[in-house]
């Protein structure tokens, strides 16, 4: 049977390369966003339409939750309320949202594949990125969390933690900032999204059995731990 993979963020960045190298392994794949040229419109904020798209959906093997926003640039005491929840609302509460619908399902068949994007500013925190560092530093914890109460299940639950990538989302990103998170890349530039999707490929598939909880740094040289 032909496997069926969700992509939140699919229409662009990271989302869209994973979606496309999937494809590549003979997997179905529906991509859901805010923007256009997504198979399904969806806020993964918002609960209770998560719910209803993956139950139009139907079966769903493998989760990839790539949708995210950079948050406010700024310092952390000049962030207001709705930029700070906003920044939340997205990279966790839709992360969350998103697995809460799926896992069910997976359970009944005793096999699914998650894989949560998360950031190396999760673990590092970057300067005048404080709402984004901590969803990201939320995303890992939650991923943790969850691929050691499915340890038993068959589902695989683990998070991939990039560097800068070159994405439509760095776009946002402020110069100075940018110039000061790529400068601490020991190979001296960004990645490529096809570089994500190949490990987002291996992390969805049957080739990886003996991990889950995991998060995988692909941040050319920058990772310490």
């Amino acid at each position: 049977m032909t496997r069926t993979a969700v992509v939140t963020g699919g229409a662009s960045g990271l989302g869209r390369s994973s979606a496309i190298r999937l494809a590549e392994d003979g997997i179905d794949v529906i991509t859901l966003d805010v923007a256009e040229g997504a198979d399904v419109t969806v806020d993964i904020s918002n609960s209770a339409a998560v719910e209803r798209a993956v139950q139009e959906i139907g079966r769903v093997d493998i989760l990839i939750n790539s949708a995210g926003v950079i948050g406010p640039n700024s310092p952390m005491w000049e962030i207001n309320d709705a930029d700070w929840a906003r920044t939340f609302s997205v990279n966790v509460t839709g992360t969350f949202n998103m697995c809460r619908a799926v896992v069910p399902g997976m359970q009944e068949r005793g096999w699914g594949r998650i894989v949560n994007l998360a950031s190396i500013a999760g673990k590092d925190g970057n300067p005048n990125l404080s709402a984004y560092s901590a969803t990201k530093a939320a995303v890992i914890a939650l991923t943790k969390s969850l691929g050691k109460e499915l340890a038993r299940t068959g589902i695989l639950v683990n998070a991939i933690a990039p560097a800068v990538i070159d994405t439509p989302m760095n776009a946002e990103t402020s110069p100075s900032v940018l110039e000061h998170i790529t400068g601490l890349i020991p190979m001296g530039r960004v990645g490529r999204v096809e570089e994500v999707a190949e490990l987002v490929a291996w992390l969805a598939s049957d080739k990886v059995s003996f991990s889950t909880g995991a998060v995988y740094d692909i941040s050319g040289g920058r990772a310490t731990y």
